[in-house]
Order: structure tokens, then C-alpha cells, then sequence
């Protein structure tokens, strides 16, 4: 499953990257705007568990981790900030072996937040996102940003060791080790253990700490970010409710379960019920309201940037019908409406007959859900 994923990747930004476009002119990548009220603040920080030695290169001494902070701000007001460094983006391109590529336009893609934007004054419920596999943590951006225009704070983790290129404020640019360790099952597990550490260092190492809610958490994953995000739900109950983006379990749910809300959303010929086996076979294990959802026209990266980039140089992915624009629209609004429902108590009608409103969607196991009132 891991070769996989990395050839899927490669064939995505083979497409999005290569030179050649149809339009001779330079296409400058942008995610699109935000729908909510809010604009968007966000900082960075560089974080390191004292607790643990790093579980891929222990002999690197603690676990450290980069986590991007996005935030409803008061003005649009300050830098914009970078979409990936100049050093990740050649080392995504170096690590799907594409060649003859600018890095720069691909660091340069134009996002919406601003760095250091003075926040809104009030509380937010807070949203953990975990990218999938090999990927850098930007490229669930256009999701991190669309939810702090909702109204919450968002933490997006770079797990260390596990993307194709993590720079830190030092200068050091760790690479994808855990790529080599054959251990698929052992990156949720990780994970988690990440995502424990994060939520209690924001309180002491993020100067913006008191814009957190703390009694509303969540979490949502692509990928293997959504096995990551159900693994820590079971170890930690700060949070709330979860979402698995396109995710096998490659770490199983056990029969002990999940009683708190979860959504599973997936593309319709992966992740049917006769798709990808783990789903079916965890799905009984979460006995809190759930929704099972699968998208027509839809791959497997349709749930992160990298389609969006698609549309903008004329190279849409193979085999994916759906466009970049309208993927990003349907992800955006459900999980939008799935956190506005668990966290904020904002009725989802969405939930109740997707089709309705995205005809490309539909319902699998209707029979086995709960109403969340």
C-alpha cells in the first residue's frame, strides 16, 4: 500500500509539475479563497517532545515536530504565508524522481493566510489535521485555512520523518526515513502519540494559546492522517469527534471502539463497502454517530491541494473525472459541517441526504448511524 501511494503521487504532480503546460506563460499556483466570515491569521512553531526519543532515528535524540497554526483574524492584514519552503518543494519533487522542475514556483503558491495577523479576541474549538503519507502538512492547506474562516483554530502536524522534506528554523531538513522502515502500521500509532504531545504544548509554547476552546477538539487525516486521527481518539478523549479522509486502517479500530462522533469519507472505488477491506471491517467498532460517504469521480488525493494545482496548469489527474475546484468544495463543506455539528452544535441537514446538495455522493451502511442531536 505504501508504493502505492507514492505512485499516486507521482503521477499527480507529474502532472501538476512537469513543464510543458498547455499556456507557454508561468501558471502561479493559488488555493482558493476561504468561504467563511473570518480571514486568516497563522504562525508556525517548532516543537520537541522531551518525553521520547524520535521512534524512526532514535540516535536523533527527542521527537520534534512543526506545526502550522491557522486562526481567525481580525484583517487580512500582514506577510502571506509560504505555502511550502523552497528546500520541500525540491525535496517533493526529488522524492517522486521528477526532474527539470523550478522548485520555487511550486514554495511560491499564493495562500490566504497571514503570518502573525492579530486574531480574533474570543475562544475557538480546535481542529488537528494529519496529512497523508510522504506528504508535507501544506497540502491539507486549503482546508486548514477554509476552517479558521469558520471560526476555529486549526494545528496541522508535521510528522517528522515521514514527509519527502520537513525544514526546521535551524536550517536541518529531515527526509521520509519512515518510507524505508516497511512498519505502514506503526505510522498511526506515532501519530497519535504526536498529536497527544501537541495538544498540551500549545498551551505552554504557542503565544496565542488562549484563542483555544480546550472542551472542543477534534481531529481529521488524510490518508494515513485519518487511521492517525481515529488511533488518537482512542488513547486521548480530549477529542471530540474525527474524520478519515481516504484512509485505510492500516492500525485497526479494536471492538473496545469509538463512541465519539466519526465521519468516513472516501472515494466511491476505494472506499465502497466492497473497496478497501478495512473499513467495513472497523466500521461496527464506532458506536457514536457516524456517516460512511463516498465520492463519485474522486482519487485518492482529491481530499488535499494537489488537484486544485491540477486545474490551474490544464493537467487534471487520470483517471479522476472530478476537478480540482469541486473537490476541494464538497471536502471543504463536509468536514466544515461535521465539525460545525460535533463542536459547535450547528445543525448539518447535509448529513441526512448528501446527494441533495453533492449529487456525486452517497451513503454507505445508512442502516447503522445515529442521530446527533
Amino acid at each position: 500500500m505504501t508504493r502505492m501511494l507514492k505512485v499516486l503521487l507521482a503521477a499527480v504532480l507529474a502532472l501538476v509539475l512537469v513543464p510543458g503546460a498547455a499556456s507557454a506563460a508561468p501558471v502561479r499556483l493559488a488555493l482558493p479563497k476561504p468561504t467563511g466570515g473570518y480571514a486568516v491569521g497563522s504562525s508556525t512553531l517548532a516543537l520537541t517532545d522531551s518525553s521520547r526519543a524520535d521512534p524512526w532515528v532514535p540516535s536523533s535524540g527527542p521527537r520534534r515536530l512543526m506545526v502550522s497554526l491557522f486562526y481567525p483574524a481580525l484583517l487580512p492584514v500582514g506577510p502571506s504565508r509560504p505555502y511550502l519552503t523552497v528546500g520541500e518543494a525540491k525535496a517533493l519533487l526529488d522524492g517522486q524522481k521528477i526532474t527539470g522542475v523550478d522548485p520555487e514556483p511550486v514554495a511560491g503558491t499564493a495562500t490566504a493566510a497571514h503570518e502573525g495577523a492579530l486574531p480574533v479576541p474570543k475562544r475557538f474549538p480546535l481542529v488537528v489535521l494529519s496529512p497523508g503519507f510522504t506528504l508535507s502538512r501544506s497540502t491539507l492547506t486549503g482546508l486548514a485555512e477554509d476552517l479558521a474562516s469558520r471560526g476555529y483554530v486549526v494545528a496541522a502536524i508535521g510528522h517528522n520523518y515521514e514527509a519527502f522534506g520537513t525544514a526546521f528554523p535551524d536550517g536541518t531538513m529531515t527526509t521520509c526515513v519512515a518510507c524505508d522502515a516497511h512498519e505502514i502500521a506503526k505510522v498511526p500509532l506515532v501519530r497519535a502519540a504526536d498529536t497527544e504531545f501537541v495538544l498540551g504544548a500549545l498551551r505552554t509554547s504557542w503565544p496565542l494559546h488562549w484563542l483555544v476552546d480546550r472542551s472542543r477538539i477534534a481531529m481529521a487525516g488524510h490518508s494515513i492522517g485519518g487511521n492517525a486521527a481515529a488511533r488518537a481518539m482512542l488513547t486521548d478523549h480530549r477529542i471530540r469527534a474525527g474524520i478519515n479522509l481516504d484512509g485505510s486502517f492500516f492500525a485497526p479500530v479494536p471492538p473496545s471502539g469509538i463512541d465519539r462522533p466519526f465521519l468516513l469519507l472516501g472515494t466511491r472505488d476505494g472506499h465502497n463497502p466492497a473497496g478497501d477491506p478495512s473499513w467495513p471491517r472497523d466500521w461496527p467498532n464506532f458506536t457514536g454517530w457516524k456517516r460512511w460517504l463516498t465520492a463519485a469521480g474522486t482519487g485518492h488525493m482529491s481530499f488535499t491541494d494537489l488537484p486544485v494545482f491540477g486545474d490551474q496548469t490544464g493537467r487534471p489527474s487520470p483517471g479522476v473525472p472530478m476537478t480540482g475546484a469541486r473537490s476541494m468544495e464538497i471536502t471543504r463543506s463536509l468536514v466544515g459541517s461535521f465539525f460545525d455539528l460535533t463542536l459547535k452544535g450547528v445543525p448539518a441537514p447535509v448529513f441526512d441526504n448528501p446527494a441533495a446538495k453533492f449529487p456525486e455522493l452517497a451513503v454507505s451502511n445508512p442502516n447503522h448511524v445515529r442521530t446527533l442531536r
